[in-house]
């Protein structure tokens, strides 16, 4: 099943029989939910009900606009007053001057210019409305998946540099022990060899100083193990893997994925010993962020 974005934007006109147009657009971005908008003209107002169930069908999430509109496709000046409407304004002229004999006439300009305010002729814009919605649905559900695999081959490519990152810290770990654990024997060694050569008074033969280094040293082997941080960013990234390969209504759970690969990202940096590993955990976090930025548009 692919992976849909919700960034995405069609178009679609038709011709009216009658002196209009009829177009329509439909923009949609990310959103938690599906958050539907639309502008309307009065003629169409009454098929909002009909588009809003028609988009509820096709869309899960994103904040989507639709537009439409009619306009008049007359050209070359302007367009010739019917009898009808030449009628009516007769009789409203008439009525107008029986009451106010000191009115001026209408002239050609406001003939015209009244005329050309009476709307285009709606007849059937309610069907064409809902056939073009239909085909800009259709595109925009084909450019969401054209996005959604960009996004998901970014995704990957992302994942893929974190566990290069994670496999990097697995073999440090140990060395930092090892060079750690040397340190701590060291310095009670240099203690101890300060207090013979001061001549104070000790209990503490050479051994047991040695023991108590080693002690220290696992002790802080212990606080800087990230061997289950690495397994849960592991088996985290994995996931993320298998749901850009299943498809479908992913985002949300990518969304909670990515809360938690930061939680683990954020922990390894706060145990780390040793400048490399410190480097290590800023370079996943911000690959992390980046990631984060791209599943708030998937669906």
């Amino acid at each position: 099943m692919p992976v849909y974005s919700m960034t995405g934007y069609a178009s679609a006109q038709k011709s009216q029989a009658g002196p209009g147009r009829i177009g329509v657009e439909i923009r949609s971005v990310n959103s938690r939910f599906l958050d539907l908008s639309f502008k309307l003209p009065e003629d169409l107002r009454s098929h909002e009900a009909a588009l809003r169930d028609l988009l509820q069908g096709q869309l899960k999430r994103g904040k989507v606009e639709v537009r439409a509109f009619i306009e008049s496709t007359q050209a070359g000046g302007p367009r010739e007053p019917s009898p009808a409407q030449l009628q009516r304004l007769n009789g409203l002229q008439d009525a107008i001057t029986a009451w106010l004999p000191q009115a001026p006439l209408l002239s050609v300009a406001d003939v015209l210019r009244l005329t050309s305010d009476d709307r285009p002729d709606t007849t059937g814009a309610g069907e064409s409305l809902l056939t073009l919605t239909r085909q800009c649905l259709q595109e925009l559900r084909l450019a969401r998946e054209r996005e959604g695999a960009r996004l998901t081959s970014l995704l990957q490519d992302k994942a893929a540099q974190i566990a290069t990152l994670a496999a990097r810290v697995e073999p440090l770990v140990p060395q930092v022990v090892a060079h750690n654990r040397q340190r701590f024997v060291e310095r009670w060694n240099d203690a101890l060899a300060a207090a013979q050569a001061g001549g104070a008074g000790h209990t503490v033969s050479e051994q047991a100083a040695q023991d108590r280094a080693l002690a220290e040293a696992t002790a802080f082997a212990i606080r800087i193990d990230v061997a289950e941080e690495l397994a849960r960013l592991q088996s985290h990234l994995a996931e993320i893997r298998q749901q850009l390969t299943q498809g479908g209504e992913i985002g949300k759970r990518l969304d909670f994925l990515i809360q938690e690969l930061h939680r683990e990202a954020n922990t390894l940096g706060s145990k780390s010993a040793a400048l490399e590993l410190t480097q290590i955990a800023i370079d996943m976090k911000v690959l992390i962020e980046q990631m984060r930025e791209q599943v708030q548009n998937i669906e």
